[in-house]
């Protein structure tokens, strides 16, 4: 892969992480990859979205937004997953079937990508692909094509033989399977595809993004604990990182991001179920061209 970038200044600052976590947030409940909005935003202020302090950053963004979903579903979540013991344990499984998919997927996958694409980068990581929005364009393509056409199909049927249940084992490990493909890739959004792919198996959008955001926020910390780790490996190889100053904007991050994500929610949720699902897959086909554009005039 080659470096088209010069080094770049990443000192973060209070207005980089209000504007950052203001953009998460107001992202994060709609399936257009909040990450890839993220990154492009860090791209455009000049930020190197790669580097261990920008990608702790970008995951206690969504630790924030996370922590805002968990507030503001949390009536449907125990109306439902937690009203007794018997629902706990029948959407345990689901849960951890599509997790350890997910999980066997992602791995697999960001190691191709190491051991291939970046086989010629120092120290390789799947996150030295954030910097690279000829990566973010086409994955923003796949993601709204798969909306779009999930979005068309339900139209069609007009949400008939769409169930109203929590998916079985197999439905989960392919919605799973999905969420590992989205893992190394800022653009294809999670929540995207994995909605779109309980829609496809006919279960209803509600329940699809209920079970959606279920297995986000049991993906959360194991990645939070990654990035970590990355950012001391880096600490070994640059001893002059300002580590706590790092670690404290990034939680300054989270909580700015965990505001504005329940603000956002708060008007986001109701206008998503009014709004069309293929909506969303344009949206998403338009922000591929904008990024595409981007990456031509150097960013």
């Amino acid at each position: 892969m080659r470096d088209r970038r010069a080094p770049v200044d990443d000192r973060m600052t209070i207005f980089h992480i209000v504007i950052l976590a203001f953009i998460q947030g107001m992202a994060e409940l709609l399936p257009v990859s909040s990450s890839a909005h993220v990154v492009i935003a860090e791209e455009l202020m000049g930020l190197d979205p790669s580097s261990p302090p920008l990608t702790l950053l970008l995951v206690m963004l969504h630790t924030g937004t996370m922590f805002a979903v968990m507030v503001y579903f949390w009536r449907q979540w125990r109306a439902t997953y937690l009203k007794d013991l018997a629902s706990f344990k029948r959407i345990t499984g689901p849960i951890v079937v599509a997790t350890v998919i997910t999980a066997i997927v992602g791995e697999a996958l960001i190691k191709l990508i190491e051991k291939t694409v970046l086989r010629n980068v120092a120290h390789a990581q799947i996150e030295d692909l954030f910097s690279h929005l000829e990566w973010i364009a086409p994955a923003l393509l796949v993601g709204g094509l798969l909306i779009l056409v999930t979005g068309l199909r339900d139209r069609r049927q007009r949400g008939g033989g769409a169930a109203e249940r929590d998916p079985d084992l197999r439905e989960s490990g392919l919605i799973g399977a999905m969420q590992g493909l989205c893992l190394p890739f800022r653009g294809f959004s999670r929540s995207g595809a994995t909605i779109s792919a309980g829609m496809l198996l006919g279960i209803s959008k509600a329940r699809s993004e209920a079970f959606s955001f279920a297995l986000a926020v049991v993906l959360t910390p194991p990645v939070v604990v990654r990035e970590l780790w990355r950012l001391m490996q880096m600490k070994q190889r640059h001893p002059s990182l300002d580590f706590s100053s790092v670690i404290g904007l990034s939680i300054l991050g989270m909580v700015v991001a965990f505001v504005a994500g329940l603000l956002a929610l708060r008007w986001l949720s109701g206008w998503l179920e009014r709004g069309r699902w293929h909506l969303f897959g344009i949206y998403c086909l338009v922000a591929a061209g904008v990024v595409a554009y981007l990456y031509t005039r150097g960013y």
